[in-house]
């Protein structure tokens, strides 16, 4: 009996195994759990077309958008573990939400696989071109001259752009007040309108302002600084050591996905992260491809959680 028991585990792991070799046989689903053309939208995109090449099968992009990604991503979980739902989703819905929300439906490591790091953004500190500081020491000076004088933007409570200027706030002791906006675009004309002084806000909705020299940047919030503004030190290459925030993107499954499908998910999508166009594709809206395997994308996203977590809870900082 014991014989048999051992002979059809064999062939029940032999059959599984055979079953994994032939992945993908059918179309394949990408949750993004943001409205179609949004950032993670375009960029989820470019990231699949070139993986469906990889994988020879075809990808098609599911954006199920709402409450902050939840929906999305709630959506996902309930998918089956078998390979044939990925998601493809950022910062705030994988390292944020769960920290800020108390009832929120999913938990990112507990019920999803990490399969692959795809991107990391750095946050830019702007504010406008005739404010009286150009580099971040001079802007807390300014700061701690004239207490609750000034204030900065976001695009909307608990979003990278506000946690990264609590971050800041924070280590800094600053007395600044925040102006919450409905959407970053909302939070960038209230820059430009002088209604608030300051904010941390990504590459691609910044560098036309750039540009016209009604902007300028003072610091990178990501600790490796920025390719595309190669003059502007780092945050914490201008004394606040070990500060690091950026957005990024990564590729996930439901949990219980089989190891050899996650991994050779993993292998087809930084055989796509390693081509020089989709990189300099990247580097055009300021972000820079990450390659990691599913161990690293897990332990970066366990890092990520407890920084926000801290952040969150330091802060105070509650759901609108």
């Amino acid at each position: 009996m014991r014989f048999i028991r051992s002979a059809l585990l064999a062939l029940s792991l032999a059959a599984g195994a055979a079953a994994h070799a032939d992945y993908p046989d059918r179309p394949i689903t990408a949750i993004v759990p943001f409205p179609a053309g949004q950032s993670t939208d375009i960029l989820a995109r470019e990231l699949t077309m070139r993986l469906s090449k990889v994988l020879n099968q075809s990808i098609v992009i599911e954006n199920r958008s709402g409450a902050g990604g939840i929906i999305g991503i709630s959506a996902a979980k309930r998918a089956p573990n078998d390979g044939y739902t990925m998601l493809i989703a950022s910062s705030g819905p994988l390292a944020i939400n769960e920290n800020l929300y108390k009832d929120i439906p999913y938990h990112s490591l507990e019920d999803f696989e990490p399969v692959a790091m795809i991107l990391e953004n750095p946050q830019f500190l702007v504010t406008r071109a005739d404010f009286p500081a150009n580099t971040l020491p001079e802007l807390i000076e300014v700061l701690k001259q004239s207490p609750g004088k000034y204030n900065y933007g976001s695009g909307g409570v608990g979003l990278t752009n506000h946690l990264t200027m609590e971050m800041l706030r924070l280590r800094t002791g600053a007395s600044i007040k925040h102006v919450p906006y409905r959407g970053a675009q909302a939070a960038l004309s209230g820059l430009l309108g002088g209604d608030t002084d300051l904010m941390f806000e990504s590459g691609p909705p910044i560098i036309p302002f750039l540009e016209a020299g009604k902007l300028k940047v003072l610091a990178v919030g990501s600790s490796k600084g920025s390719a595309r503004f190669p003059q502007v030190k780092s945050v914490a290459a201008q004394g606040l050591e070990g500060f690091d925030a950026t957005t990024w993107m990564a590729l996930m499954v439901p949990k219980g996905t089989p190891r050899e499908i996650i991994d050779r998910l993993n292998q087809a999508t930084n055989h796509v992260l390693a081509q020089a166009d989709i990189q300099k594709q990247f580097a055009s809206v300021t972000a820079s491809v990450r390659i990691a395997t599913p161990q690293e994308t897990g332990q970066f996203i366990a890092g990520e959680l407890a920084l926000w977590k801290g952040i969150i809870d330091e802060g105070g900082i509650k759901p609108e």
